[in-house]
């Protein structure tokens, strides 16, 4: 794992904080030169609680849940939002997407017991994966939760044995590849059909599969599923699937004599990381999915079904902020100005693991303009840990307060113990008061599952 090579004709673009537009949490403002959120000064909140440190910008966070609800329900009233509890979750996480009345998407055991220790309601829970352990399916179904996304055949049968033995009848959807290619990453792909997830459309496969799920005791086939990809800014991906789903909904009816009830389109939308970046809003989306669904419904002459949508980066990257501190400054003369950082790929491993960009500015200056083109080097023994590489920043000097933007999404949910490093704390801001969400680990955590 090493950095690319850099790009020495990169030119800084001067840009102060607050020209950074879509990458800004919501409430972001400068302050005597100092980055505020939520109305909480970044680097007292940094020098308080310590760094490297998780922050999110909770009224934008609530926003977008809002938002999302609304965008959808007001168009299509027979619609509801599940928030992709794999971008982030905790605690608190949960108890503002259940205080939303939202539905909540979970991916294996471990996020369904936060669920379950929020007291979310278990009929909004939709269980995913494409390997549930028949432990994770058989806590799913005692629970009650409301619908199970298989995506086997052995998936089904599993779900079936262990709902006749409870002795209940499991609500489930069918995960289906629909075989389009969304404009994205290609490690983010998820509907195309060389993917480990769903039933593949190819040679009829799915098709087959529904008699399956049909005739299996204790299941209720209540919907079909799929997932194009994330970070998806071309919208007509969508529209495609959405197609594509509603006519294999039109042959089952036809065939099996059976109508599909609902549709699960998943999510995917993308978000500005860099000032560059154009994505969709959220509204933009919500009528390109719903257009499409409509259109698709009356061309192959099928009932609208209820329609669920899985937001998890649209919703809670912008929100969320690393802050870090300078801890060594290093230039390489005619390749690279270094920043290293208390924190890196433990905190934040998608740039080690798709380059990706961020917007990184110094939080007690940021007033100014970026006047340097530096990479951001994180602690961890990789020639490859790095946090934002050739990006735009004010001059830094030791002790500084860097504060990279959109680390909402899968930062926190990846993030790891590397070199026993602790994961960070995690502190909510909003209305000028922080609270400290979830703790930073200690030394102690590192070695809690250890075994004298």
């Amino acid at each position: 794992m090493s950095l690319p090579a850099s790009d020495l004709t990169k030119e800084p673009d001067m840009r102060t904080t607050m020209e950074l537009g879509a990458c800004l949490p919501m409430t972001a403002e400068v302050i005597d030169d100092h980055l505020y959120i939520g109305g909480v000064d970044m680097v007292e909140l940094a020098h308080e609680y310590g760094t490297a440190l998780y922050v999110y910008d909770e009224a934008d966070l609530t926003h977008r849940m809002n938002t999302y609800l609304e965008a959808f329900r007001s168009r299509y009233p027979n619609s509801d939002v599940a928030y992709a509890s794999k971008a982030f979750l905790n605690k608190a996480a949960a108890r503002l997407a259940q205080e939303a009345g939202l539905c909540l998407d979970v991916s294996g055991g471990g996020e369904l017991a936060i669920a379950q220790a929020v007291g979310f309601p278990m009929e909004r829970v939709i269980v995913h994966g494409n390997n549930k352990t028949p432990q994770e399916l058989r806590e799913a179904i005692q629970a009650g939760v409301g619908r199970i996304v298989a995506d086997s055949r052995i998936e089904i049968a599993r779900i079936s044995a262990i709902a006749q033995e409870l002795g209940v009848e499991q609500e489930i959807y069918m995960r289906i590849t629909p075989g389009v290619e969304a404009d994205t990453h290609e490690y983010i792909r998820t509907g195309c059909e060389d993917s480990k997830f769903g039933f593949t459309m190819r040679e009829d496969f799915a098709f087959e599969c529904i008699k399956t799920a049909l005739e299996a005791p204790n299941v209720h086939l209540a919907g079909l599923h799929m997932h194009i990809g994330s970070q998806i800014f071309a919208l007509h991906s969508f529209g495609e699937a959405i197609d594509v789903m509603m006519e294999f909904i039109s042959r089952i009816k036809d065939h099996y004599n059976y109508e599909i009830d609902e549709v699960d389109v998943g999510g995917g939308l993308g978000i500005a990381y860099t000032a560059e970046d154009k994505p969709a809003t959220i509204d933009e989306f919500a009528e390109a999915t719903v257009s499409s669904l409509v259109a698709a419904c009356e061309k192959y002459d099928v009932k609208q079904p209820r329609l669920l949508t899985e937001p998890g980066r649209s919703m809670v990257a912008t929100p969320g902020v690393t802050l870090y501190t300078v801890g060594i400054l290093k230039t390489l003369p005619g390749i690279r100005k270094y920043v290293a950082i208390d924190g890196g790929m433990s905190d934040n491993v998608r740039t080690a693991l798709y380059h990706a960009d961020y917007e990184p500015v110094v939080a007690n200056k940021a007033g100014q303009p970026r006047t340097e083109i530096v990479t951001i080097c994180g602690k961890h023994c990789e020639s490859g840990d790095a946090v934002a590489i050739d990006r735009p920043l004010q001059h830094p000097d030791l002790d500084d307060i860097i504060c990279v933007f959109g680390t909402g999404a899968y930062c926190h949910s990846m993030s790891s113990n590397y070199n026993g490093q602790p994961r960070p704390g995690i502190v909510f801001v909003k209305d000028g008061q922080a609270r400290l969400v979830t703790r930073r680990e200690t030394y102690a955590d590192l070695m809690a599952c250890d075994i004298d």
